[in-house]
């Protein structure tokens, strides 16, 4: 559906994105993830033809921003972190215009207006002025003039920004419908927007992709880790002391006790499961459970962040 091909974008010595490629499939619902500042926007910006790229090449459905920048605008339904409303304008006055925009036929207009308003809830809203929204119904404006046109890619940059807890768990179920019948990349630096959302995540740090993949195998192909769940019966202190005893522990948690069983969760340098199960063994104290936890997005996100600031500061 979508295809970044070695996407770069420079202003003047800034180097904003430097060679992106990513796919997204029909019907994927992927999160693009990144601090404040590490060149999401400015790959939406090209992606939707606001702004033209240095170097590389955008092609939706096979068509080329570049080549055919009319016939991919008609593809994208796009909502900026900043919503583009006219806010002397009704609601449904406002999405009149953009129909007129985006050149909706007459005749299919008003069923078109009327099943967007019922999927984003602004029915009742139709008359009312936008500037007497609230923050939450501004943003279902700006989905509603996204969807304008029943474009089969929609393009949302920092959709839950400034929302309250209700308002966010309100669009983040809207985006997910959203995502049954269309193609969706969704913006954020929101960490659980991405695992409540997104089937599939690209992180991007200082204008570089530093690890994608799905969501669902994101901890076992690009997060794995020397992290263990441990749930052994036997003296709580003599257990800690024989793990922290075993080379290249880096921790260990106690957790709790149920009955008389100790639940400890162990983070090591490499993987020292082998050293483990014979330490407990040799004491007579049986493993009940032992298995690994895998990183999860947040824990990945930092190591990237984290691991870009290290390599700056060598430099």
């Amino acid at each position: 559906m979508i295809e970044v091909k070695n996407l770069t974008k420079v202003y003047g010595s800034i180097v904003a994105l430097d060679n992106v490629s990513f796919n997204v499939r029909k019907g994927e619902i992927l999160g693009f993830l990144g601090p404040n500042g590490a060149g999401k926007t400015t790959a939406m910006n090209i992606i939707t033809g606001y702004l033209p790229s240095t170097s590389g090449t955008v092609l939706v459905q096979g068509h080329d921003i570049m080549e055919e920048p009319k016939e991919v605008k008609r593809l994208i339904g796009y909502l900026p972190e900043q919503p583009p409303l006219y806010t002397d304008m009704t609601v449904r006055e406002y999405l009149n215009f953009i129909c007129d925009l985006k050149g909706v036929e007459l005749r299919k207009r008003k069923s078109q207006l009327d099943d967007i308003m019922y999927l984003v809830k602004i029915g009742d809203m139709r008359k009312r002025l936008i500037k007497n929204l609230s923050k939450g119904y501004r943003q279902r404006v700006g989905l509603a003039q996204a969807l304008v046109g029943d474009p089969p890619v929609l393009i949302l940059d920092e959709p839950t920004v400034g929302l309250d807890p209700k308002q966010i768990i309100e669009i983040r179920k809207l985006i997910m419908a959203l995502g049954r019948d269309h193609t969706v990349i969704l913006s954020t630096h929101i960490l659980s927007e991405v695992s409540a959302v997104c089937s599939d995540v690209i992180i991007i740090n200082k204008g570089k992709i530093a690890a994608a993949g799905s969501v669902s195998n994101f901890s076992a192909t690009i997060g794995s880790s020397n992290k263990f769940m441990v749930h052994i019966i036997g003296p709580k202190n003599d257990i800690l002391k024989r793990i922290n005893g075993i080379n290249n522990i880096k921790y260990v948690d106690f957790l709790r006790v149920d009955g008389d069983v100790n639940m400890f969760l162990v983070e090591s340098k490499a993987d020292i499961r082998r050293e483990l199960l014979n330490e407990m063994s040799k004491a007579n104290y049986p493993i009940i459970e032992l298995r690994p936890v895998g990183k999860t997005i947040e824990d990945i996100f930092l190591d990237v962040v984290s691991k870009d600031a290290h390599v700056r500061e060598e430099k």
